[in-house]
């Protein structure tokens, strides 16, 4: 039958995906041709146990990701960065959810968690979008002006994805399961767009700005691994699945794709942002101190060894400087020599 614009059959056909029971001009929705086997643990069915195990990494790689982008106390760009990454993290949690079957397809409230699951896909790309636009200084990074336009642009857009689908499960007003043309054009038209407006600016950062090109590999690599998941889960789950005999899908692949090309993200946003090492916070600060030889009647005499061992400028200690020039490099401080007259 091919592809359509608009339709979700051929696609659904192909992939299994959380969307496509509640879509289709019928009670059950639309099913895939081939799809992983699933389990049984404790008299339940869980689907895609090997996507599953590929979502619970994806779930410690991003809090590792987090971790280091907060870390990084004056990077450019670190606040607004860091938003992506926990929307990715809920995303990896609502997609935990309703592929497992965790969440029964028949439960009142599975369409309300897909539709969650879809605004933040839409969410996350237009986030991602919004901080390619942050090497460009439109306003300065880190500020309330610049986070505050992060966090609502990203909930109206969150909102928006979760109306549609809402709607187009529902049938509400001109919205149609079987011809679902307003949630195909967000999240298969809006959300590669955002990605690619985010590639496109990000070379040009690079290209204006950077003496160095090799963070483009980084890009690069982010843009071919996610295009490679897309076109494995579409066009290819079913053929991968009758060929490893049901044991995996498109989805798996797509789901480890999806992953290293976050990870990449990360990498090319690692790569091209420094600390300002004058402001940032490090517990192992080298502080050299020059210390005068002191009298061994001073107070402070205990400290003389400690003093006269220190090491200065080019590994030279003060002792050898003493002993190199006859004793005479060094002269007692007066207040010294004066102690006993008071």
């Amino acid at each position: 039958m091919g592809y359509k614009f608009g339709y979700y059959d051929e696609i659904c056909a192909t992939v299994q995906m959380a969307a496509c029971p509640l879509l289709g001009d019928n009670q059950v929705g639309y099913e895939p041709t081939c799809y992983a086997r699933n389990i049984e643990v404790r008299n339940a069915l869980i689907f895609q146990m090997a996507t599953l195990i590929i979502d619970i990494i994806a779930l410690f790689m991003t809090i590792i990701m987090i971790v280091h982008v907060r870390s990084k106390y004056t990077a450019v760009g670190r606040k607004e960065m860091v938003m992506v990454f926990y929307i990715y993290f809920v995303m990896i949690i609502l997609d935990f959810i309703t592929i497992s079957g965790i969440i029964p397809i028949s439960s009142v409230v599975y369409p309300y968690f897909v539709a969650g699951y879809l605004g933040l896909t839409s969410a996350m790309c237009w986030c991602l979008m919004l901080n390619g636009v942050v090497g460009f200084q439109w306003t300065e990074d880190g500020t309330a002006a610049s986070l505050w336009t992060f966090r609502l642009t990203s909930l109206v857009i969150f909102g928006l994805m979760y109306f549609i689908s809402i709607a187009t499960f529902k049938e509400v007003g001109s919205f149609s399961k079987a011809h679902p043309i307003g949630l195909f054009i967000m999240y298969f038209i809006f959300n590669p767009f955002c990605l690619l407006v985010y590639v496109v600016l990000q070379v040009i950062v690079v290209v204006n700005t950077l003496d160095e090109y090799w963070p483009l590999g980084n890009i690069s690599f982010a843009l071919v691994f996610f295009v490679i998941g897309q076109v494995i889960q579409i066009f290819l789950s079913d053929k991968i699945c009758e060929g490893i005999k049901h044991y995996v899908d498109g989805v798996f692949f797509g789901t480890i794709c999806t992953l290293l090309s976050v990870m990449m993200v990360y990498k090319y946003w690692d790569s091209i942002t420094k600390e300002d090492l004058e402001f940032s916070v490090d517990g192992k600060g080298n502080t050299w101190e020059v210390k005068e030889l002191l009298n061994e009647d001073d107070e402070f005499a205990p400290y003389a060894g400690q003093a006269a061992n220190t090491v200065g400028y080019q590994g030279v200690s003060f002792a050898q400087t003493n002993s190199q020039y006859g004793g005479q490099g060094f002269q007692q401080p007066h207040y010294q020599q004066q102690a006993g007259h008071g």
